[in-house]
């Protein structure tokens, strides 16, 4: 694996860029994993820098896809992903991840302490700006309450904690890196009440200012969404707000439903 050629790199003349504004813009993107069907067809989308945008859509849709074509994990196979007007494969990876912050439903931990698990958000923070972004997380207090507090080794894939305390660092991580473009799949699915609700009050802090990507599996996450986004078998097939799809768009409605009754 580590032999694999890489795929993705830098170009030849990147584009230097600081702190993006976090505009991002997809110009007829099409995407297909090897082997596989479209993931996306011919998907323009513009969302202004600072909206809290949800994407939702049945399982297979390709919400996870079009997020993750942001970050450059993988390169498109026709169109383009720009963001405040850069192509994003003219620039240098470092530059367009140091700007992007990612929280996922199952966050990597690493056999190490809390603190330097803390620090992948930030390599170069100092202790007290790890320790700030642990507070806004709602992640201070437990850490403190481990015996080797900060210093307490997590276990393979953070074996030792619970899976709200590792969305917690995962969070906080995020808080670290302060990236104006903020990826949120899913953070609260698998999780008891209480830790939802500490975990909710930590995001809503967190999107603050942000160009927000909402991978939302679950309806009652996008109450603060000032974009929804409907995707259909790779096709962008609806775009508004709550009321205005749940009138116009027979998926939206249908899927908001469904889960109002299993909720």
């Amino acid at each position: 694996m580590l032999k694999e050629p890489l795929t993705i790199t830098d170009p030849a003349s990147p584009v230097s860029v600081d702190r993006l504004r976090g505009e991002v813009k997809f110009d007829a993107v099409t995407f297909a994993y090897a082997d596989g069907e479209p993931a996306l067809k011919n998907v323009s989308l513009q969302i202004p820098a600072g909206t809290t945008c949800a994407l939702v859509g049945p399982s297979g849709a390709g919400k996870s896809t079009f997020a993750n074509l942001v970050p450059r994990f993988y390169e498109v196979n026709a169109g383009a992903v720009s963001i405040d007007g850069h192509d994003v494969r003219s620039l240098r990876l470092s530059d367009l991840r140091r700007n992007i912050a990612v929280v996922s439903q199952d966050p990597v931990l690493f056999n190490d302490t809390i603190y330097n698990n803390l620090l992948l958000g930030r390599e170069n923070a100092t202790r007290d700006e790890v320790i700030a972004a642990a507070v806004d997380a709602h992640a201070d207090e437990f850490i403190r309450s481990l015996p080797q507090g900060y210093d307490t080794i997590v276990g393979e894939r953070g074996a030792l904690l619970s899976g709200g305390q590792k969305q917690r660092i995962a969070i906080a991580r995020a808080f670290l890196r302060n990236a104006p473009i903020l990826i949120l799949d899913e953070a609260t699915s698998a999780l008891d009440s209480q830790s939802e609700q500490m975990i909710q009050e930590a995001l809503r802090k967190l999107v603050v200012g942000k160009t927000v990507l909402i991978i939302a599996h679950r309806f009652s996450t996008i109450r603060d969404a000032s974009m929804i986004v409907v995707f259909d078998r790779g096709e962008i097939v609806a775009t508004g707000s709550h009321p205005e799809l749940y009138g116009a768009s027979p998926l939206y409605k249908e899927l908001y439903d469904r889960q109002l009754v299993t909720a």
